[in-house]
């Protein structure tokens, strides 16, 4: 039988903690920390340098994200933040992220079966892989994330091949000698991030 399959679209509860930003000119940080303040921090830069060049990283992940940067401040962060959440009587709504999945017959004969439907089963099968060696999801997730900040704003510096091997063979002494001459700023950020991604009983951001 040839696997047919059926997409549907499942809504996963997000309860992951708030994400921190970096933001990069050059070999320089400019700014760390939460949103707000870090496109604070980038708009007085950018509104006082004749030559702007800003790049603004999201830790958690290592992608570079853009923002419009036009008008206020206050327009700025408008544009940015997410609308204040709306407090009142009764139980806070959890917040939920729909995404297409693509599954054989069987498994959503499976899906269909359990008692609390299909959702609630596939939250539960994530929850449970979470829990199987959490540790190494930890790092794997810090590497990858390293790999992308540091080909975006490193990717000419000297060793940065042999340091991204090093980094994926989890030999991080050879990996902090490697980056060893490094601008400060952007060596400090990566040892910071490596470091939290191998800290014990650290959170697994989803």
């Amino acid at each position: 039988m040839t696997g047919l399959i059926y997409p549907g679209i499942i809504h996963f509860p997000v309860t992951s903690r708030p994400s921190t930003y970096s933001a990069f000119s050059e070999d320089r940080l400019i700014a760390f920390g939460a949103l707000a303040e870090v496109l604070s921090a980038a708009k007085a830069y950018i509104d006082t340098s004749e030559a702007p060049q800003l790049l603004i990283f999201e830790d958690r992940s290592g992608r570079q994200v853009d923002f419009d940067f036009s008008g206020s401040l206050e327009e700025v962060l408008t544009r940015a933040l997410p609308p204040p959440e709306r407090t009142g009587p009764g139980r806070p709504k959890l917040g939920v992220v729909s995404r297409e999945v693509s599954l054989l017959p069987r498994h959503w004969e499976w899906l269909e079966a359990q008692p609390q439907g299909i959702s609630a089963g596939l939250r539960r099968l994530v929850e449970e892989a979470r829990k199987h060696n959490p540790a190494e999801q930890r790092a794997r997730k810090g590497r990858e994330a390293l790999s992308r900040f540091m080909t975006a704003i490193a990717g000419n510096r000297a060793n940065y091949e042999e340091a991204t091997r090093a980094l994926f063979a989890a030999d991080y002494a050879r990996f902090e000698q490697l980056i060893d001459d490094w601008p400060e700023d952007i060596r400090a950020h990566v040892l910071r991030v490596l470091e939290d991604s191998l800290a014990p009983g650290a959170e697994l951001d989803d």
